[in-house]
């Protein structure tokens, strides 16, 4: 299991708008620069995106919640 983590503080999306789906479910494929979410900061829209790839497995942070460096966003299966 291989963790994907912010690399800013800020507030996590798992959705690119409230009125579309989350970027990956579980048991999507992820490629090496697939968006995995957003980082909004001081109103700047940051895209998260995986260094590696694997099989999505679950959000960590909540859609919406604020996140610090380093916290972990999501998981990934390798």
């Amino acid at each position: 299991m291989a963790d994907i983590v912010s690399p800013l503080p800020g507030v996590f999306y798992h959705r690119p708008s409230p009125d579309e789906a989350t970027f990956k479910s579980n048991g999507d494929a992820v490629s090496v620069g697939d968006t995995i979410g957003l980082v909004e900061a001081m109103k700047t829209f940051i895209e998260i995106k995986s260094e590696i790839s694997g099989t999505f497995d679950s959000y960590v942070a909540s859609d919406g919640a604020p996140v610090s460096p380093a916290e972990t966003l999501a998981k990934l299966d390798d």
